[in-house]
């Protein structure tokens, strides 16, 4: 597929902050991976913060999917016995983007130390959309949507539209 191609794709991004704690008023989170998208010239087309259950996951990924191409879960990927995020969207993917999760993986070690184990970011393809489940802290959303996602979402599009 060409280049040409990759920029014809639009990109239209959903964030959506799993939380028991926070909400709009306090998502610093959210409000970071939104900036990040403006400052990319992405419109932000769905914005949510919800609690970590499943069916509130679920439900909240098949709303955002009606608009966005591109959604991005941030918070409840933890191994906490709350932390939902993983459970309630990975048997969902169409397939799953082992590399999202190693790389993201990889770059982490040099702020958090061996500490990364405890990460879970994971991606996948569900009908076409590209979704990311990636840590809400502000540090990990920043590196997530500003090194990873960001530079390749055109590209992982391109692919994921190949009929």
């Amino acid at each position: 597929m060409s280049k040409e191609h990759h920029r014809e794709i639009e990109i239209l991004p959903a964030v959506i902050t799993v939380s028991t704690t926070r909400g709009e008023a306090d998502d610093t989170s959210g409000e970071v991976i939104k900036d990040l998208f403006t400052q990319a010239g992405f419109s932000t087309v769905f914005y949510r913060v919800i609690p970590d259950q499943d069916e509130a996951i679920r439900r909240t990924l098949y709303e955002a999917m009606n608009d966005a191409n591109c959604i991005v879960f941030n918070g409840g990927t933890g191994l906490t016995p709350d932390d939902r995020t993983i459970e309630a969207i990975r048997p969902l993917f169409d397939k799953e983007m082992d590399g999202f999760g190693e790389l993201f993986r990889q770059i982490s070690i040099k702020e958090v130390g061996t500490a990364v184990i405890l990460s879970r970011a994971t991606a996948g393809l569900i009908s076409g959309c590209a979704v990311f489940c990636i840590p809400g802290s502000t540090k990990g959303v920043r590196l997530a949507v500003a090194d990873i996602i960001i530079p390749e979402i055109r590209h992982i599009l391109s692919h994921a539209s190949k009929k």
